[in-house]
């Protein structure tokens, strides 16, 4: 049985209005160093790793479609933003994040530990 996932939650915004949202609904932030795209579709934000598995693009320049899948504006491929899976059936898999709106701000959950936890 796979251990539990703990993170570390950081504070990212005091509210998802804080973003500058590009039109498309999509926005780059930095956090402990890391690259993070986030996605607004409707009152909900979504966090996940910057640029596509495939070739690179930079997701923040592609969009969210009325699935709520992110698609990369260089090949469409797309990912659900819920769980990072391939939609579109390339095979290819979107690191996520967990992302909690609270009462006092936009919370980003990395994971604490893995193979190189111990140099934090």
């Amino acid at each position: 049985m796979p251990a539990e996932k703990k993170y570390t939650w950081r504070k990212v915004a005091e509210g998802a209005d804080d973003f500058f949202w590009q039109e498309n609904q999509l926005c780059e932030i930095q956090v402990k160093g890391k690259t993070i795209c986030l996605a607004r579709r409707g009152d909900e934000v979504f966090a996940c790793a910057h640029k596509c598995p495939h070739a690179g693009g930079h997701l923040a320049d592609g969009f969210v479609d009325a699935l709520g899948n992110i698609v990369c504006p260089l090949h469409r491929y797309k990912f659900s933003l819920q769980n990072g899976r391939n939609v579109s059936g390339e095979g290819y898999y979107l690191k996520t994040y967990p992302v909690e709106v609270r009462a006092d701000g936009v919370y980003l959950g990395l994971e604490e530990g893995g193979l190189f936890g111990f140099f934090k």
